[in-house]
């Protein structure tokens, strides 16, 4: 077990659908990574490798590789249905369920928006999506510090999201876990709030190498704060040129307008696109 972040315990993980009050028990190991161990819980994979604190420890198979078969198996269940799925990270408190609130409200119209939420435990940010009216289901982690691609597939199945529609995977609040496990998305996007700091691209280098989109949230406390856009942005391209970076604000609306026509970009992108 990870000490650090606890991804290990022994209550399995549940997912509820909030529409109907029913609850699925998930497998019993979920959350382990299959390894026991005491150390700080820094990980970047290269292939069968994990760099542990500089040193490197080769595993005979894989730690990750069953968990990327399943996120491949979502994978092609997502695009043979033409559907955009997106991991939806950030360290706790960014502001990732206020701006998915906003962001359901404002698209409802026209893009069909489905979420999977991802906590340790309660409903409540469940509870609040679907006050949207937006399909949501709830998967409690236990201990567990992230989703995981079978938890993620037992979702899709609950929600069954239709053809040229969006599901949101809010995962749970940790910067650096849930860089390592791939659930099948499209993209991963990294929120990131200006009340925790610019230098978190540093301090968290592999989550936001491994997002393909950067949401800078909470823009409108920028008066109130000493926060560097600029340093932060640049520190996030140093470690990921490719990012894509939006500045936003989901309580005051600045900037969501970007935000929204990346998201119909990306349906967009599916029509006319072959079916696995």
């Amino acid at each position: 077990m990870c000490t650090t972040c606890g991804c290990s315990d022994d209550a399995a993980p549940r997912l509820t659908d909030v529409m109907t009050g029913q609850t699925i028990k998930l497998r019993s190991d979920a959350g382990s990574h299959g390894h026991d161990h005491d150390h700080d819980h820094h990980h970047d994979r290269h292939g069968d490798h994990v760099h542990v604190d500089g040193q490197t420890i080769v595993l005979q198979e894989a730690v990750l590789a069953k968990n990327d078969r399943l996120a491949e198996r979502n994978r092609g269940w997502l695009q043979g249905r033409h559907v955009v799925a997106l991991n939806l990270v950030s360290s706790p408190g960014s502001g990732k369920t206020t701006l998915l609130e906003q962001t359901i409200r404002a698209l409802r119209h026209e893009l069909p928006i489905q979420v999977i939420e991802g906590d340790q435990a309660t409903v409540n940010d469940a509870e609040r999506i679907r006050s949207t009216g937006c399909r949501v289901v709830q998967i409690n982690t236990g201990a567990g510090c992230h989703l995981e691609a079978d938890m993620v597939a037992r979702g899709l199945e609950q929600l069954a999201p239709a053809p040229y529609s969006i599901v949101m995977i809010e995962n749970v609040g940790n910067l650096v876990c849930p860089a390592l496990f791939d659930l099948g998305e499209q993209a991963k996007v990294v929120v990131l709030s200006v009340t925790e700091g610019e230098d978190k691209p540093l301090k968290y280098p592999h989550m936001f190498r491994a997002a393909d989109v950067m949401l800078l949230n909470k823009i409108d406390l920028l008066p109130h704060l000493s926060f560097d856009i600029t340093r932060c942005v640049e520190y996030a391209k140093s470690v990921n040129p490719h990012l894509e970076v939006f500045l936003v604000s989901a309580i005051s609306g600045e900037g969501m307008q970007s935000w929204y026509d990346w998201l119909r970009a990306q349906v967009q992108a599916l029509e006319g696109a072959p079916a696995c």
